[in-house]
């Protein structure tokens, strides 16, 4: 029988800016020809603002067997599907988008990807919840790959101190992929010379878990709320007040507007909860209070200009950003934001007589108009440009008095009196209702926009109690109205059910 000629080790990586995908696929090439083998690698771009990875595609081919063959390997410049051996992807979605592809293959791919998400472009700007499921891409990674070595490298690099290209380096040699030992990986990351120390720690823990010495690390907890000067409701008291099915969701809410506003703003959120549990004891459930208690908490946290300028002045701010950067001691930070607030929302900031000034006075309107026109960019880690953002934030407990408070509490309460009145006549009607909340987000036009929608569809109630489905129709007709932005899908959708 014929001896099988030999053939290149074949592999991608998919990452995206910032995350070291460069550095990655320098030292599998500097691994390799140490070993004795020619490398090859090549590399695509994506585009910015996470709307795609730079692809690099590498080859590796023994120099040995080049040499006994006595010509040089073809190596090819990009990736062909199903002929790919090892896939590292730098977060989840690169890694269904690399199974999407064709690249990753059940025959041939060890697939080494880490597990935390960086929500895409499209995933974000979505009208509704644009987020893919997380757990879908994650089985269908594990189906179409010959192994899967899948886990948090984000975690790992923040609890080291170093990069995530560190830890999916350890993950890839415990993977067992590549046929170099452990010290060939960690000689590689000594003859860089940048930032060695903290890149092997990223390294062996990346390692231990790929092979099985250890266990992952568990998802990064989020940001600490900062402690209200007010005490809210007490998990005794929500205990008392709310079923269990519905307590985690509430509690979160309690902790997001006593953030957001203060305690007073968290028990008036209770008092509003309180109708719609006792509906749900009816029913013997918590559907309805479960979700009336995130839109409500949603709600109530509207985003305005003081929001945004608090957030974009608290110290745990500038500390995320500062590791994300990994500023070293001695290094000097600048943050700059690029702001553009239109009339609209700086009238519905300040006290609502002010307010309705700027709106109706033609000439201090075209003033505000022609200053705010280009919008401005504010540097937060100067004194000016933080006092600037740090004295509209202080504007917290006049937002009360805002035009903008104002009407949101008055479309939140008409909401919840629509959900106490249809409840008890349909509730699959009244939990759909509940939902079409989520067509109210944003600011600006997509604001204006998803409340025109939403009103539309609280218009369509009476008429949806007649149809033989009105839940279903409802949930059609949201579904419809998250569609676009244009209300083109909502129109096709209300024709459709006769509703014209």
């Amino acid at each position: 029988m014929a001896e099988q000629p030999a053939r290149s080790i074949r592999l991608a990586i998919l990452a995206m800016g910032g995350e070291g995908g460069g550095v990655l696929a320098d030292w599998i090439i500097d691994l390799a020809e140490h070993a004795g083998f020619i490398a090859q690698t090549t590399s695509v771009p994506g585009v910015a603002q996470r709307t795609g990875a730079t692809i690099y595609y590498l080859e590796l081919f023994e120099r040995a067997a080049s040499d006994a063959a006595r010509r040089p390997p073809v190596l090819a410049m990009t990736p062909i599907p199903g002929d790919v051996d090892i896939v590292v992807a730098s977060e989840l979605m690169e890694a269904g988008r690399a199974v999407q592809r064709g690249i990753v293959t059940p025959d041939r791919t060890t697939l080494v990807t880490s597990t935390h998400r960086v929500f895409a472009m499209t995933e974000k700007i979505a009208l509704g919840d644009g987020r893919s499921d997380a757990p879908a891409l994650f089985d269908a990674c594990r189906t179409a790959a010959h192994r899967f070595v899948a886990f948090d490298m984000a975690a790992i690099a923040q609890k080291s101190g170093s990069v995530i290209s560190a830890a999916m380096f350890g993950a890839l040699a415990g993977s067992g992929a590549l046929p170099f030992s452990r010290e060939q990986f960690e000689q590689t990351i000594e003859r860089g010379g940048v930032g060695v120390s903290a890149s092997k720690r990223a390294f062996g823990m990346g390692y231990d878990v790929a092979s099985g010495k250890a266990e992952p690390e568990p998802v990064s907890a989020p940001g600490a709320v900062v402690a209200p000067t007010l005490a809210p409701p007490s998990p005794t008291d929500l205990d008392a007040l709310f079923p269990a099915p519905a307590l985690a969701t509430i509690r979160t809410g309690v902790e997001r507007l006593t953030d957001y506003q203060d305690a007073a703003y968290a028990r008036l959120y209770i008092e509003r909860l309180k109708p719609i549990a006792q509906i749900d004891r009816s029913q013997s459930g918590a559907e309805l209070l479960t979700e009336t208690a995130r839109h409500l908490a949603l709600g109530m946290a509207y985003e305005d200009t003081i929001r945004v300028a608090e957030l974009k002045t608290r110290p745990s701010r500038f500390d995320r950003v500062r590791d994300e950067a990994q500023v070293k001691d001695g290094q000097i930070l600048q943050i700059s934001e690029y702001l553009h607030p239109r009339l609209q929302e700086i009238a519905e900031t300040v006290p609502a007589p002010l307010g309705r000034m700027m709106l109706n006075v033609k000439p201090l309107r075209w003033l505000i108009e022609k200053t705010t026109a280009k919008g401005r960019v504010v540097t937060t880690t100067s004194i000016r440009g933080f006092l600037l953002l740090y004295a509209v934030a202080r504007l917290k407990p006049w937002r009360r008095k805002s035009m903008r408070f104002a009407e949101e509490q008055k479309h939140l309460e008409a909401w919840l009196a629509a959900l106490r009145d249809l409840a008890p006549r349909d509730y699959a009607l009244a939990l759909e209702l509940a939902e079409c909340r989520n067509l109210v987000k944003g600011y600006g036009d997509t604001h204006v926009r998803g409340r025109a929608n939403y009103e539309r569809l609280v218009g369509l109630i009476d008429r949806l109690l007649g149809l033989q489905q009105p839940a279903k129709a409802l949930a059609e007709l949201r579904s419809a109205a998250l569609a676009d932005d244009t209300g083109a899908r909502l129109d096709a959708a209300v024709a459709k059910l006769g509703l014209n």
